[in-house]
């Protein structure tokens, strides 16, 4: 593991032939962008290589105007996440925006793992609990002191798990009393299920961890959960602590992400992945296609939503998401020029909401070239470049779905 006062690793290309992408989530809450753009530069300084910011959503860059300007300067790019755990942006969504780029641009990109669980986390997360330990006159030695490490949630099991393995590597070794993992929301325990919790248990401080990287709304939220579980409980003295924000000991991290990536030695928790394996309950996102379908459900839930304060990440999602796949087989059958005519289509069209994307295989090979609409859930198969007009016309258009090209419903 990299150290603070490290010698920066030399770069294998020169400096025009390497960058690195650091891909944020982005927030309405420019201060939270503002961090990740800080980060990068730090980063820059760390590697001696260029580093640039991007965003999934809700800030510029975006991700495919970032490779776009960086494939004018270099041939090759590593993508670093700012992600904390791995769930559907991290499996789906930057993927697909990768793929996309090596498509449209001529460059090399390595894609690196998020942030996951790493020893220079639970160092930052050890001093983090500390401050607060200090502003409630507690020491973990002498006095019973509880830790809450509180995720944002996700409907991803994998992402989930590794906040409870983060709470109890942090228990490992130190004193705390206990260490416990909650969420904000989408799964359980929720934070206030947790604190409740806590106090049957009468410790003399409960320490709340926001584990997230920027200082934001749900990190206030956070705050204000601790502050009312203070009040409703005299004999108990709880408070929240500061999120990641632009610690240098994240440089650590980023470092050996990006050395990982570009060495070819990116490790993912395939075996939970499920994306991958049938996990109870969650059997119906196997696969690239479900997994595509569910996080556009997601996106249209997030657009539908008007209170920025309660949603802070809300999406702009279109009305249609068409991909193709262009894995070996399909390719070989025509869809490359299947996916350029629907885009031509598109943009021909006066009515039409829909984003084109290339999928991976939807695994359907022999029955391509295969097209996948969102969300209705329909997928055509055995497609022609000159069939785009009618899948864009009757489909797109006026949702009028061209029964003689459907190979299956989701």
């Amino acid at each position: 593991m990299s150290t603070p006062d490290q010698t920066a690793p030399a770069p294998t290309a020169g400096f025009d032939d390497e960058a690195v992408l650091l891909i944020g989530h982005g927030s309405r809450r420019e201060k939270s962008n503002e961090q990740v753009r800080e980060l990068a530069a730090a980063l820059e300084s760390r590697l001696g290589i260029p580093v640039d910011a991007a965003f999934l959503e809700l800030a510029e860059p975006a991700i495919d105007e970032a490779f776009a300007q960086l494939a004018a300067v270099t041939s090759q790019v590593t993508v670093v996440h700012c992600s904390l755990f791995a769930a559907s942006h991290v499996k789906n969504d930057v993927p697909l925006a990768i793929e996309q780029a090596r498509a449209e641009h001529e460059l090399e990109i390595n894609n690196g793992a998020h942030l996951g669980v790493h020893p220079a986390i639970l160092d930052l997360l050890d001093d983090r609990a500390a401050a607060v330990e200090t502003d409630l006159g507690v020491d973990r030695a002498n006095d019973d002191v509880a830790i809450v490490v509180c995720g944002r949630g996700s409907s991803d099991p994998d992402a989930n798990g590794d906040v409870h393995k983060l709470a109890r590597l942090l228990y490992e070794g130190r004193e705390f009393d206990r260490v416990e993992a909650s969420f904000i929301g989408v799964t359980e325990p929720t934070l206030e299920e947790s604190l409740h919790g806590l106090s049957k248990h009468r410790p003399d401080a409960v320490v709340v961890l926001p584990y997230m990287l920027g200082d934001g709304v749900l990190t206030q939220r956070v705050r204000d959960w601790t502050a009312e579980f203070d009040a409703d409980y005299p004999y108990v003295d709880a408070l929240a602590g500061d999120p990641l924000g632009t610690d240098s000991r994240l440089l650590d991290v980023f470092a050996d992400r990006w050395q990982e990536a570009r060495t070819e030695s990116v490790k993912m928790s395939c075996d939970t992945c499920k994306y991958k394996v049938d996990l109870e309950g969650y059997e119906e996102d196997v696969g690239g296609a479900r997994a595509m379908l569910r996080a556009l459900a997601h996106q249209e839930a997030h657009a539908d939503r008007d209170d920025i304060d309660e949603e802070p990440d809300s999406h702009d999602a279109p009305e249609k998401h068409v991909t193709v796949c262009t894995n070996q087989t399909c390719a070989k059958m025509g869809s490359p020029a299947v996916l350029e005519r629907l885009r031509q289509e598109v943009r021909d069209s006066e009515h039409c909401d829909a984003r084109i994307t290339r999928s991976s295989c939807l695994g359907r090979c022999g029955d391509g070239p295969m097209v996948a609409v969102y969300p209705d859930g329909i997928w055509y198969g055995d497609v022609e470049a000159d069939d785009a007009e009618r899948i864009v016309g009757d489909h797109l258009d006026r949702d009028r779905i061209v029964s003689d090209l459907v190979d299956q419903t989701l």
